[in-house]
Formats: C-alpha cells, sequence, structure tokens
C-alpha cells in the first residue's frame, strides 16, 4: 500500500469528531531569533495531550469487525491516545511499556482505564509484548507510527498548517519512529511541494537519523532523554515510515540534552507553555543556529504536554538534572 493524499483527507473526515483543531500561534520571541515569524502549532491542546490521538483515532475508527480490544506497544503517548480512543468505543486496551517511560505517563494511562504492562528497557521489548498480546488473546495491534493509518492521521496536521499559513516555507517536525513526519510531509508537499519539512531528534539515540544515514532500519541503543517520547527504535521490518522519511524529509537535525533543556525553559518563560521535551526540538534547532536561513514562516509541533511534572519544574527552574549516564548542568533562564 502506498500512502496518497487521500488517505489524509479520509482521515480527517473520520477523526474530525475525536480531536480537535489545534491553534496555530505565533512566539514573538522565536520569530525575533529565526528573522521570520516562527509559529507553534499547539498538539498539547488535544484532549489526549498530545498529537498522537489523531492517528489513534483513525486507527481505532477502522477496526475489524468484532474487534473488541487493543494492544500497543509507546513511550507513553501513543498508549495514552489509545486509551482515551479505546475507552470512547468501550473497548479493552492494553498498554506496553519499558521500564524508561516516566512513571507520569504510565500513571496518565491507567487512569483512562487501560491496563499497563512494563517489560524490558527498550521499546523493543514492549512491541515483542504487545504482538505476543495480539496473538495470544486475540487483541488487534495499533503500532505507534509504522501503520498507514496512524500516519494518516497525524499527517492531518499538514493540512491545518497550510490551511492556517498558506505561505508556510518549513515546517520543523520532531522525529522519532517518524509517523508524525512521514504524515506531515506527506501531505504538505502535495500541497506545497517545495516546502521543507525537517526532522529534529535528540543526539543520543536517534533511530530515524541512524537508519537514514545506514540506509535501512537499524536497532539502536535506547536511553534516558528530556525528549523521552523520542526513544525507541524504528523497527527492523519498519514497512512505511523508513522509506518516507528517507524520501520526503529535507534534512534530520539533531539536537544536545542541554539544547533541548534550554528550549523547554523558552518555551515555558517566553510563550507561557508547558510541555514535554520532546515538543521543543524544533525549537531547540533554530536557537542552536542549525536551520539553514529560510524565507517566510516557520512552524514547528508542541506535540505533547504528558510529562512529569516535577522533573519539569527542575528544569524550568535551572536545577541539576540525571539522565542516565549523563547529566545537565542546570542553571536559571537567561542567566
Amino acid at each position: 500500500m502506498k500512502l496518497q493524499i487521500a488517505h489524509v483527507l479520509s482521515a480527517r473526515q473520520t477523526i474530525e469528531k475525536s480531536v480537535i483543531r489545534t491553534p496555530l500561534i505565533p512566539s514573538p520571541y522565536m520569530s525575533g531569533v529565526a528573522g521570520q515569524d516562527f509559529l507553534l502549532k499547539l498538539e498539547n491542546t488535544q484532549p489526549s495531550g498530545a498529537f498522537k490521538l489523531r492517528g489513534a483515532a483513525n486507527a481505532l475508527a477502522n477496526l475489524p469487525a468484532g474487534a473488541f480490544g487493543v494492544t500497543c506497544c509507546s513511550t507513553g503517548n501513543h498508549g495514552r491516545a489509545i486509551a482515551y480512543a479505546a475507552r470512547a468505543r468501550g473497548l479493552r486496551a492494553v498498554i506496553c511499556m519499558s521500564e524508561l517511560v516516566p512513571q507520569a505517563k504510565v500513571d496518565g494511562i491507567k487512569a483512562l482505564g487501560a491496563e499497563v504492562r512494563i517489560v524490558g528497557r527498550s521499546q523493543d521489548d514492549a512491541l515483542l509484548e504487545s504482538r505476543r498480546l495480539a496473538r495470544d488473546e486475540n487483541l488487534v495491534e495499533v503500532p505507534p507510527f509504522d501503520d498507514p493509518l496512524v500516519i494518516a492521521g497525524q499527517g492531518t496536521i499538514g493540512l491545518e498548517l497550510l490551511e492556517d499559513c498558506p505561505d508556510l516555507s518549513a515546517i520543523l517536525v520532531p522525529l522519532s519512529g517518524g509517523g508524525l513526519a512521514a504524515g506531515i510531509a506527506l501531505a504538505a508537499k502535495e500541497i506545497k511541494p517545495w516546502i521543507k519539512v525537517i526532522g529534529v531528534s535528540m543526539n543520543r539515540g536517534a533511530a530515524m537519523h541512524g537508519s537514514i544515514r545506514a540506509g535501512r532500519p537499524i536497532e539502536v541503543e535506547e536511553v534516558a532523554s528530556l525528549a523521552d517520547s523520542l526513544g525507541g527504535g524504528i523497527g527492523v521490518d519498519n514497512s512505511f515510515t523508513f522509506a518516507m522519511c528517507r524520501d520526503l524529509l529535507d534534512d534530520v537535525i539533531l539536537v544536545s540534552e542541554g539544547e533541548i533543556y534550554d528550549a523547554m525553559q523558552t518555551l515555558y518563560f517566553e510563550d507561557r507553555l508547558v510541555a514535554e521535551g520532546a515538543s521543543v526540538v524544533g525549537i531547540a534547532a533554530m536557537k542552536a543556529g542549525r536551520i539553514a536561513s529560510l524565507r517566510g514562516p516557520v512552524a514547528t509541533i508542541i506535540t505533547g504536554r504528558n510529562l512529569d511534572m516535577a522533573a519539569f519544574t527542575d528544569v524550568v527552574t535551572g536545577k541539576r538534572v540525571t539522565l542516565g549516564s549523563v547529566t545537565v548542568e542546570g542553571r536559571a533562564y537567561g542567566a
């Protein structure tokens, strides 16, 4: 199956009553940094707290007849979206996650009535358990990114971006498994072929970046990160997102934990927004000077708000943060 714009347009009709059309707002501070209008697509305002609800709602609306339950692996936001969408449909949901997922995300999923299985130290371990559940307990597996219905759902963001800002010159997309980036790039480039779509990820354990460089899907070590939602592999048997990101993205840029830390502070103090580390990698890349000069407005996706507020408070107050073997030295914003 080759995904086309028609699939994204169909997804928009399918999910219009399940998700909200999120605001696209200017960031005056980041516009000054960029030298162009810099816009924030607030997917953190979705009912489930993140953009993942779009793909989840589309997938669950297209379940096989007679399906009574679903399962998935997740670093947090996909699982929360599946739990939210499953509860709305009266379906059983079992979410599989690794030990690296923050407890706040686990608790949020349980609060929506889903079962949670903590398995292993990586997304790959959680994936194996999700596949076992699909096989042994007759649940329908809903992949977090490498699935045409999920990709099409995320692609509806690209439609909204260009409807709200037709002269957009570039989109900075947080990049993990590639469902968001692939969907947005598919939609945006169909509407405006010359627009630049740039993936941004953390510089440790960035699976899609490493896979594109290698020319094939590869395994990576999953490590603790402020951008924990971007962790995990893309699957060595990847069917959709690897090829789409390889062919459609204009560039993939990596940012450090320190740059993510600074960008979280920037979004909070300059735009008064609470968001996950994964949400701010586009801001981090722009502040670090890694985005080439562009002519015209730039947008990034503020992907989610499902974070540990105690950890977030440590960041915005400038405290030191330890991430496995890496320590990020904190400082007060602007100091």
